[in-house]
């Protein structure tokens, strides 16, 4: 009898404990994600405008009359647009390629948004030429320099070149950059 009355006075015991718990106690929620380390915020423009947000609350220089997250969204969202639904046609030569990005309306103006601003860091990074044109619905964009890795990284692959686009990300939150 004894073994079978421990269980129930532990039940008793615990339950109002638990029937304090509320869903929108979210300390619990922070420690159970803490105890399982997780660190990923879900949609990664969400995960990037987060990582911002937590480097510019880390730091007491920041400006906050001037930080613009909406901004930095609207970026991410130029950049999502020309990933993803961008087409391109690619034209190689003996010296690179000439990639003719374009898409409609808004995925056309992100380009033209995107583009002649990358153009700097791409050339500064490797070394090649690169020349970008606005036409009607994008860019043109001619890159010269080591050919089979041109044509090998493509359109997209040549825009992830540099490590500048996190710093971009948080001088657009800042205010003080943008395209």
């Amino acid at each position: 009898m004894k073994l079978f009355l421990g269980p129930i006075i532990a039940l008793i015991i615990a339950t109002p404990a638990m029937s304090q718990h509320s869903h929108s106690d979210h300390s619990n929620m922070t420690d159970a994600a803490t105890a399982f380390s997780a660190t990923e915020p879900g949609q990664a423009g969400f995960a990037a405008i987060a990582e911002i947000v937590e480097i510019l609350r880390s730091d007491p220089a920041t400006d906050w009359s001037r930080v613009d997250i909406e901004a930095l969204r609207q970026h991410l969202i130029d950049m999502h647009l020309v990933t993803l639904y961008a087409q391109v046609a690619v034209e190689p030569n003996a010296h690179g390629a000439t990639f003719s990005v374009t898409g409609e309306a808004r995925v056309g103006e992100a380009i033209q948004a995107m583009l002649p601003s990358h153009a700097p860091f791409l050339a500064s990074e490797t070394g090649w030429t690169v020349n970008v044109t606005k036409i009607s619905t994008g860019v043109s964009m001619q890159v010269l320099g080591e050919t089979d890795q041109i044509l090998g990284l493509g359109f997209i692959g040549l825009l992830t070149i540099g490590a500048h686009h996190q710093e971009h990300h948080l001088l657009t939150a800042r205010g003080l950059g943008g395209h």
